[in-house]
């Protein structure tokens, strides 16, 4: 696991959030996933919790499980 997080701690960048769409998912801390999310241009949120971002989808967000995300990797 140490790996796999020092490996993307490689590849990722530190990102802006410019858009303030709080609140509007029902856990606030849940919002400052899909800011961030929404200001990267990401396709897909990889969470446990999709029932709380559940909303991400109106900004053409895929919010899935791990397991479903695994899958879709080469």
């Amino acid at each position: 696991m140490d790996a796999i997080i020092r490996r993307l701690a490689m590849v990722a960048h530190k990102q802006q959030i410019y858009f303030l769409w709080r609140p509007l998912l029902p856990d606030p801390k849940d919002d400052m996933v899909l800011e961030v999310a929404i200001a990267s241009g990401a396709s897909h949120i990889v969470t446990f919790n999709r029932r709380d971002l559940r909303l991400a989808s109106q900004f053409g967000i895929v919010v899935l499980p791990p397991s479903d995300f695994i899958r879709l990797l080469p």
